[in-house]
C-alpha cells in the first residue's frame, strides 16, 4: 500500500518469515553457526530454543537453503499430532510414499530410506519447529529414531527448534536419555538496542530503501522498548509507523507518532498482558535474566563433553540464582509493604544491590558458555583446527 510512496520494492515489514530479510545479530549468528557446524559433523541431537517472534523460524529457513547438496532434510512444522501422523510427515517430506502405509510400514520404509541415503554419501536430516508442543511420548519416539545407526555413523540427525518451553519438557526424568543425546544446544536472545536500530534499516534497505524513512532522536529506543528486542513485535510495530506515515503523507517518524502507535497496540493487543509485573522491578530485569540464565545453564548441562570444573561452576551458579531469586522476593516484598512511607530508599538500593550480583551471575554464565565450547578445540587431536575455523 505505502511501498511506492517510499520508494520500496516490497513491504519491509512483513510477517512472514523471509530468509532473504535474516539480520544475523550476535545471539542468530551464533545459533547459526552451531546449526552448520552441528550438521557439517553429524553431531546428533541439535537444540535451538528461543522466545515467541525472535526469528527461530528464519533462522531455519536461512540455514536449509545453504544446505548442501549432499544433505536430505525433512522439515515438519504441525506438532500436535498423533505418532503415526508424525512418522507420516517425516516420510512424506523426505519424499517416502505413505499412501496405504501403517506405522509399522513406515517406519520400515523410512529405515530403508536412511540406508540408501548412507550408501550415496549423503546425510539425512529431521528438522521439528514448534517442537515445545510435542508429547513426552512422541520426543521418546523421536529418540528411537535416532537409534538408526551403522557401526561408525549415524543415519539420521535431529534438530529440535522451539520456546523455552521445551526445555521443561525435556527435562522430565523420564526423557533423560535424550537430553544426553543432545550435543548442541542454543538458545536465541532478543535483539539490544542497537540491533533493534539496525534490524530496521536493514529491512527498509532488503525492501529497496535504507533511507525510506527517518527516525527522530528516541523514536527507535521507544521502538526497543515496546517489543523488547523481539523481531515479529518490532515489525508490527514499524509497519503501523510507516502506515502513519503514509497517511499524513510523512517521511520522518516522531516520538509522539511512536507514542501513539504503541499506545494503540498496546490497548487493542495486550502482548505483554500475560506476565504479571511486580511492584519496584523494571520490565525485562531481574526475573527475566534470571530465566534466561537458567535456561542457559539448563542448555550447557545437555552437553556431554561438560568438564567437572564446569559442572561444579554450573552448580555454584545455581546456588547463587536461588540465594538471589530469595533474597529478590524478600526485597520487593518489603518495598511493597513500605512504598507508601519511609525506608523505601533504602530498599531500592538493597534491590538494585542484588540486581548487580545477578548480573554478575550473567557474565560468569557467559564466561562459562565461551569456555564450554573453547574444550573440544584442545580435547579433539582428530580435528585441532576446527573450533578455530569456526568461531574465531
Amino acid at each position: 500500500m505505502y511501498t511506492s510512496y517510499f520508494g520500496l520494492k516490497c513491504k519491509p515489514f512483513e510477517l512472514a518469515p523471509d530468509p532473504e530479510f535474516l539480520l544475523l545479530s550476535g545471539s542468530h549468528k551464533r545459533a547459526l553457526l552451531y546449526l552448520n557446524y552441528g550438521i557439517s559433523e553429524n553431531a546428533g541431537f541439535i537444540l535451538v530454543t528461543g522466545e515467541v517472534g525472535t526469528g527461530k523460524t528464519t533462522l531455519i529457513r536461512s540455514m536449509m537453503q545453504k544446505l548442501k547438496s549432499d544433505i536430505k532434510p525433512a522439515r515438519i512444522n504441525n506438532t500436535r499430532v498423533s505418532s503415526e501422523q508424525l512418522i507420516s510427515m517425516i516420510n512424506d517430506d523426505f519424499g517416502i510414499e505413505v499412501k496405504g502405509r501403517d506405522k509399522t510400514g513406515m517406519l520400515e520404509d523410512l529405515t530403508g530410506f536412511l540406508i540408501d541415503q548412507f550408501s550415496r554419501g549423503r546425510k539425512s536430516v529431521i528438522i521439528i519447529d514448534e517442537a515445545q508442543n510435542l508429547s513426552p511420548d512422541l520426543l521418546e519416539e523421536i529418540r528411537l529414531l535416532s537409534n538408526l545407526e551403522t557401526d561408525k555413523s549415524k543415519l539420521l540427525q535431529i534438530v529440535l527448534v522451539g520456546q523455552p518451553e521445551l526445555m521443561k519438557v525435556l527435562a522430565q526424568p523420564r526423557l533423560r536419555q535424550l537430553r544426553q543425546r543432545i550435543s548442541i544446544s542454543c538458545h536465541i536472545q532478543p535483539l539490544t538496542p542497537d540491533e533493534t536500530e539496525e534490524y530496521i534499516f536493514h529491512r527498509l534497505e532488503v525492501a529497496g530503501n535504507r533511507q525510506a524513512v527517518k527516525f527522530q532522536e528516541g523514536a527507535v529506543g521507544l521502538v526497543h522498548k515496546f517489543s523488547r528486542g523481539v523481531p515479529r513485535l518490532i515489525n508490527i510495530a514499524c509497519d503501523f509507523l510507516m502506515l502513519s506515515a503514509f497517511v499524513e503523507e510523512i517521511k520522518e517518524i516522531s516520538v509522539d507518532a511512536v507514542k501513539e502507535i504503541i499506545g494503540e497496540l498496546e490497548t487493542s493487543h495486550g502482548y505483554w498482558n500475560d506476565e504479571k509485573p511486580e511492584a519496584g522491578r523494571d520490565n525485562g530485569s531481574s526475573p527475566d535474566l534470571l530465566k534466561e540464565i537458567l535456561l542457559r545453564l539448563e542448555n550447557l548441562e545437555a552437553f556431554r563433553c561438560l568438564s567437572d570444573v564446569a559442572r561444579a561452576e554450573r552448580e555454584d551458579l545455581l546456588i547463587k540464582i536461588s540465594e538471589n531469586e530469595k533474597l529478590l522476593d524478600n526485597e520487593l516484598s518489603r518495598f511493597r509493604k513500605e512504598i507508601a512511607g519511609m525506608g523505601s530508599a533504602d530498599v531500592n538500593a538493597r534491590i538494585q544491590q542484588i540486581l548487580g550480583e545477578i548480573k554478575a551471575i550473567k557474565d560468569r554464565t557467559d564466561d562459562l558458555e565461551k569456555r564450554q565450547f573453547r574444550e573440544p578445540e584442545v580435547k579433539n587431536k582428530r580435528k585441532p583446527n576446527i573450533w578455530g575455523r569456526l568461531f574465531n
